[in-house]
């Protein structure tokens, strides 16, 4: 089974720092893309899905901390572990950029184990942000279920009791007349109660594609 291997991109505009990011991180068996300033790596962000970006704060275009603010604003992307590299070492800079979005700043020149550990911690917190959101979306769907289940189900009841007596006082008269009816009520009548059932018995919820970009809970 082949190794999956974690997505870094790489913003830096001094193609030299750039090389040696990327052969380092290469070297540490990532899958590295590299861009040389923020409007280049919106474009690559397009294909490319990194759990951590490793941005220069000073670049020509658009700077690191525009890419970050940009970024974090972004659903399917904000979660990203993002680092700035920066020569500045004012609070009030790194303030400035907390502000922003970013999470963790490596000073100028970097040293590479430091780099190495600030990646791995930032792929463990994405993970756990991933995870978690996993366990909420399934917590969700799991409450939907049982609300819907046990709204459908008093109604259903009634359905039934109705549905019944209403062919116990047509037995006197000509039933037959109005058998298909109660044949396709009668089904219809299961279709919902087997439905309310696997609503219930809903345990491991997933969602699979409906139509275009809807989604539905899928059932046993």
């Amino acid at each position: 089974m082949e190794e999956i291997r974690e997505k870094v991109l790489i913003v830096e505009d001094e193609p030299d720092t750039r090389f040696i990011l990327s052969k380092l991180l290469e070297k540490e068996n990532y899958d590295v893309a590299s861009v040389a300033n923020g409007i280049e790596a919106l474009k690559k962000l397009e294909t490319f899905l990194p759990k951590v970006i490793i941005a220069d704060w000073t670049m020509p275009q658009m700077d690191g901390l525009e890419l970050c603010d940009r970024i974090k604003k972004k659903e399917k992307l904000k979660s990203i572990y993002y680092i700035i590299l920066t020569a500045r070492s004012a609070v009030k800079d790194r303030v400035k950029g907390l502000d922003v979005g970013a999470d963790d700043f490596l000073l100028k020149p970097t040293e590479n184990q430091e780099l190495l550990a600030r990646i791995r911690s930032g792929i463990r917190i994405y993970n756990l942000q991933t995870e978690l959101k996993h366990s909420e979306h399934e917590k969700a769907l799991l409450e939907m279920a049982a609300t819907i289940g046990h709204n459908l189900n008093n109604p259903l009841g009634s359905l039934k009791l109705f549905v019944s007596d209403l062919e116990s006082q047509l037995k006197e008269n000509n039933l037959n007349n109005f058998s298909e009816d109660f044949s396709l009520i009668n089904q219809s009548i299961d279709r919902i109660s087997a439905l309310v059932k696997d609503l219930a018995k809903l345990k491991d919820p997933k969602s699979e594609t409906y139509i275009s970009d809807t989604k539905m809970i899928k059932l046993n």
